[in-house]
């Protein structure tokens, strides 16, 4: 595939993620679909998620796709009603890096007529306590020789409001796990999972940062207050060691576009960004200083990406109301001031859509109304245009969170210096089940340089570079008993994958139970999170696993 200049105008319509041989250009190709849907609150079951069977259906992004999440991220209705089903449809191997959480001091929120979050001695028809630990001894029973313990495991052990709730995190630092979750945010031991504190929130936690902030501060959004329709446009900082809150602050949101749009957090150093539609404000972390908000010039930033480099979408609108998509481009900059130090501009027509890698920046980015071609763009570290993966016969899926929101929460793609991995999407295999591949593309040609299989009715998602190798998450598979999954690792030259850390089989069925799954893996533990609880009933809700922690 010829490769193009930064500017110009867009590919043929077949391209990269395509399942047929490629024609000339880098934008240009039909959009992999998105995570699946969670439960609709209408009634509908969910759709099962990747690496497993699926009915037909037509992804997001295509006409007839199933609607996405109004604006205000609710996901309509709160009718709790038919969502058993999900139980048996959940994920057990989506990666994203984790969000955050608000804290602030509240009454008890009882006039307003909702539920509010309790622990599980609280609520209606609580089943028996589990410790940390005595749930983690019933899943490894069975454990062979080889195989990693499972530590300890979470229960839900709150009454959430019908629909459930997204949950925030988990965020990783110390001996702390911490996590957010409809009106409770809450910090566990690493190393055992018990509760370490917990904090009450006055209202819906709507939107926070991929990653804490290196000494382990996190500021989150929060809904003005409780009432349905409640802008997200409250911060608050929370110290994730102690549980102590720390300042607030009011962000201001006018104009519909700005009311409408999702909230796009980011932390880098001792600066948190707030980015939505028409601008982004940052704030320092210490102190909460409102540092910058609308830039010089028409071009103003939507969106960073968490840690150490902050690469930032801008739109180029000529006015905020414009209905058409403006130019965009992609731009790196100093965190602390706004300034710019370098730009990428996208083509006419194309907008980013996910930062796959920010070290070295790797785009996605989008076309159409619906989002319907889909391109890869590689860049080099000074945001000169590098390459393009060539697909050749592949069909590539990198999954991430809710259109709309962070632009650093993908999972399925990975990249070092010279080599980005990506996960090729899911097909059936000789036993009928899903199984993918991970195939290594070479940063400066594009071309791929190998592809590893994964085992059969597994799937294989890479997570991150390190140490020369490509760490990925193996999901247990669906049916047949034998295999935990786990974490894995390639060398540059792929070979034979090595296991990192092996989940015990006896707690497949515990992991696949887990919805929307994050996982995480540090100091050599992993621990994967259900994003999003919901049951059919109390009982059911406060005794799902959602935590589960796994090491040696």
């Amino acid at each position: 595939m010829s490769q193009p200049p930064q500017q110009g105008g867009p590919g043929e319509p077949e391209g990269f993620g395509a399942p047929f041989e490629p024609q000339p250009g880098v934008y240009g190709a039909p959009v992999p679909p998105r995570n699946q849907p969670r439960p609709d609150p209408y009634g509908q079951p969910p759709q099962p998620p990747y690496g497993y069977p699926q009915p037909p259906t037509v992804p997001y992004g295509h006409p007839g796709s199933p609607p996405a999440s109004p604006p205000d991220g609710t996901g309509g209705g709160r009718s709790r009603g038919r969502v058993a089903v999900l139980v048996a449809a959940v994920l057990a191997g989506v990666l994203v890096i984790g969000t955050g959480v608000w804290f602030a001091v509240g009454g008890d929120d009882a006039d307003d007529g909702k539920p509010v979050a309790k622990e599980s001695g609280a609520s209606k028809k609580p089943g028996p306590e589990v410790t940390p630990a005595e749930g983690a001894d019933e899943l490894n029973k069975g454990r062979e020789d080889g195989e990693a313990k499972v530590r300890w495991v979470e229960k839900n052990g709150v009454d959430l409001p019908q629909g459930g709730a997204r949950v925030y995190g988990p965020w990783v630092t110390g001996d702390i796990v911490a996590k957010a979750m409809y009106r409770t945010a809450s910090g566990r031991s690493a190393e055992d999972g018990t509760r370490k504190w917990s904090l009450r929130l006055p209202a819906d936690v709507c939107a926070a940062p991929t990653l804490p902030s290196p000494d382990g501060k996190v500021v989150i959004g929060l809904r003005a207050d409780t009432s349905d329709g409640a802008p997200c446009d409250r911060l608050q900082m929370i110290d994730l060691t102690t549980g102590k809150a720390g300042w607030t602050a009011t962000v201001e949101r006018t104009g519909m576009q700005d009311g409408l749009s999702h909230i796009v957090m980011a932390i880098n150093g001792d600066v948190v960004t707030v980015g939505r539609t028409t601008l982004t404000d940052a704030y320092r972390i210490s102190d909460g200083k409102h540092l910058w908000g609308t830039l010089p010039g028409t071009c103003q930033p939507y969106g960073l990406t968490s840690g150490d480099i902050a690469l930032a979408a801008f739109d180029c609108r000529k006015r905020p109301s414009d209905d058409d998509v403006g130019d965009e481009e992609v731009r790196r900059i100093d965190p602390a001031t706004g300034r710019t130090v370098w730009t990428y501009k996208v083509k006419k027509g194309w907008k980013v859509d996910r930062f796959y890698s920010v070290d070295p920046p790797v785009v996605s980015l989008r076309q159409g109304e619906l989002n319907e071609k889909w391109a890869i763009a590689l860049l080099n570290p000074d945001g000169t245009y590098r390459a393009q993966p060539v697909p050749g016969k592949e069909s590539f899926e990198v999954r991430c969170g809710e259109p709309g929101e962070n632009l650093d929460d993908c999972i399925g793609a990975a990249a070092d210096s010279d080599t980005l991995y990506l996960a090729t999407k899911p097909a059936a295999g000789a036993d009928g089940e899903l199984t993918n591949s991970v195939v290594a593309f070479d940063l400066s040609t594009g071309k791929a340089r190998w592809k590893v299989p994964a085992p059969p009715a597994q799937t294989l998602h890479p997570m991150r570079v390190e140490n020369g190798q490509v760490l990925l998450y193996l999901t247990p598979p669906p049916v047949k008993a034998g295999n935990g999954g786990g974490i894995m690792a390639l060398g540059p030259q792929g070979g034979a994958l090595r296991p990192v850390l092996r989940h015990p089989a006896s707690a497949a069925t515990a992991v696949t139970g887990l919805f929307e799954p994050t996982v995480r893996f540090v100091g050599g533990r992993s621990l994967i999170a259900s994003g999003y609880i919901t049951a059919e009933t109390d009982e059911e809700e406060t005794d799902l696993r959602t935590m589960i922690a796994f090491g040696d």
